[in-house]
């Protein structure tokens, strides 16, 4: 190999390090591989540029920025509203073939967070035997049709980006469909291996809340049993902060001092029994703003405060709001409140100002599960036009033979025309962080191409597979993708392994269809790892399960998945 291949080969495999190593920043691993091969010169200014606005690209955009409108309708709450009815055995169906059905054409981590808490709060199934097949169902949903999941569209923008003929809107869905019908049938047969029972109590999950002890305080100087503070209705002192050492557990003999920090633990709804105690303050009422109107939210991947403590983030510059407590269910809490880290998936109680609802970066960031609704919230005439203008669009598309790209162009016209959805909101709402994935990764596949790489390997693999089954390879390009979406993330998997299954169809001279679809379901196929899907990280932290609950019961539903899809795509499309 001359030194412009060895050069990509190494990229591509600090690449594939990179994003195992570094798995909460696959764009910036991306990003630096574009970098690499745009500094080297195995890709031109203008394939990089062509590569930026491929119509596949656009379109994933595009519905991106559209769904936000679509998130801020009532049509998920209604949806969740109706669910658990009757017998256990019609709501376990019901909420899970509209979970499926939704996440065909809507974004599945919005239809799983607005699913969590009224699965949690039902009084029908115990919530651990369905909100992992919750987050199941909706991965296999968004496996029916091309734009229900962003793996699909990626697929079909970097097919797009070869010259080839993209993806109808239909085209997943007789596969989608038989795996669909399987899986589910294997989570009915195999529900009981998760634990749980169904609580018939009105109870609230368990919150890390902290107060302090003020100057002149008369908790001073006493125990923690003379003080009252282990005798409190649903909630329990746990830790204490004293001069950056953590006391825990607390004896009732302990004694409080000035500027201790009390954490406790227990039922957020009793928290302001706290502001009984003179002398003790909690965290919110730092920013002045503690209430009675306290307002639940779950931080949305991606949102602004990932990563940042309680501190650093600024949430009353942001928001106008101030953390009264959190929950991070399967991981327990420990220090100080304002030195926790956020991160995705996290529950938040917000003690809100006046101007809370009517900040336009809500939406950005949380899923509201309860309390103040964000005044941005679609109504009336203009959530019909939201509503009905999705419908329309995809029917559009379906009907008169209209791309994708140019049905959405005009829908996105509309919401902005009709004031549904503000510049600014696109602005904020704009992933740039996809972009620059799918991006890369079409750059990266380019820089194959133009070094010659691509043709090596489908030399090398037309020798080794002379005279053998194509199907050697078909399964290999599958269980490739498998491995990758489990430890890498679906849509970083894709985006590796889609140049690899062309070149190899194009090396054995088979249709690349059946190898490209191989990439886009096993991209979907995360089964078994609370990492690789970021559904199956929600349910994770909503469920309190282990990384054994994932193996024992997804296995199962993998190693269907995978028979299936195995089977019928060589069937629907041949090589």
């Amino acid at each position: 190999m001359v030194l412009q291949q060895w050069l990509i080969v190494v990229i591509f495999i600090t690449t594939i390090v990179g994003l195992i190593k570094f798995q909460k920043f696959p764009e910036r691993v991306f990003a630096a591989a574009c970098l690499a091969c745009f500094a080297t010169n195995l890709v031109s200014t203008e394939q990089l540029l062509n590569n930026a606005v491929n119509p596949g690209l656009v379109t994933l955009l595009l519905l991106v920025v559209c769904a936000f409108a679509f998130e801020r309708t009532s049509f998920l709450r209604k949806l969740a509203n109706v669910l658990f009815n009757g017998s256990v055995v019609k709501s376990y169906v019901r909420t899970l073939l509209a979970t499926v059905v939704a996440s065909g054409f809507l974004n599945n981590t919005a239809v799983v967070a607005t699913l969590i808490s009224p699965v949690k709060n039902n009084k029908l199934i115990a919530p651990t035997k369905l909100l992992l097949p919750l987050s199941y169902a909706a991965i296999l949903g968004g496996t029916l049709t091309l734009i229900g999941t962003s793996t699909n569209l990626i697929v079909n923008s970097m097919l797009i980006e070869r010259g080839a003929e993209g993806f109808k809107f239909f085209d997943f869905l007789p596969i989608g469909l038989a795996a669909v019908a399987a899986c589910v049938l294997v989570m009915a047969l195999t529900i009981n291996r998760l634990k749980g029972k169904v609580c018939k109590d009105e109870t609230s999950s368990d919150y890390f809340v902290e107060a302090k002890v003020n100057t002149g305080s008369p908790l001073i100087g006493k125990t923690v049993e003379q003080n009252g503070l282990r005798s409190l209705e649903a909630l329990f002192l746990v830790e204490v902060v004293r001069d950056n050492r953590l006391i825990s557990p607390v004896s009732p003999t302990q004694m409080i001092r000035e500027g201790d920090k009390l954490i406790f633990s227990g039922d957020v709804t009793k928290v302001l029994v706290l502001q009984q105690f003179e002398g003790l303050s909690l965290f919110a009422e730092q920013d002045g703003l503690l209430r009675d109107n306290l307002t639940e939210v779950v931080i949305k991947p991606g949102a602004a405060v990932v990563g940042k403590t309680l501190k650093t983030a600024g949430f009353r510059a942001r928001f106008d709001a101030a953390v009264v407590a959190v929950r991070r269910e399967g991981e327990k809490l420990s220090g100080k409140l304002g030195d926790i880290t956020i991160q995705s998936g996290d529950f938040l109680i917000l003690a809100v100002g006046p101007d809370f609802a009517k900040r336009t970066n809500l939406t950005k960031n949380f899923f509201i599960l309860s309390g103040v609704k964000a005044d941005n919230m679609l109504k009336g005439l203009k959530e019909r036009i939201v509503t009905w203008g999705f419908v329309a669009t995809i029917a559009g598309s379906l009907i008169f033979d209209i791309s994708l790209l140019k049905s959405f162009i005009f829908y996105l016209a509309v919401l902005v025309g009709c004031r549904c959805l503000s510049l600014n909101e696109i602005k904020r709402r704009f992933p740039l962080e996809l972009w620059l994935i799918v991006m890369s990764a079409l750059t990266l596949a380019t820089a194959l191409d133009n070094s010659g790489v691509s043709t090596l390997i489908a030399e090398q693999v037309e020798g080794l597979l002379a005279g053998q089954s194509v199907y050697i390879a078909f399964f290999g390009v599958f269980l490739l993708t498998l491995l990758f979406t489990e430890l890498i993330t679906n849509n970083a998997a894709a985006a590796l392994t889609f140049p690899i299954a062309f070149t190899i169809a194009q090396g054995l001279g088979v249709s690349y269809m059946p190898f490209v679809l191989a990439v886009a379901f096993a991209a979907s196929g995360s089964f078994i790892s609370p990492y690789g899907y970021q559904t199956n990280l929600m349910v994770y932290n909503a469920g309190n399960y282990k990384l054994t609950d994932f193996i024992k019961f997804g296995l199962p539903i993998s190693i269907t998945y995978s028979l299936v899809v195995l089977t019928l795509i060589p069937l629907f499309f041949p090589f």
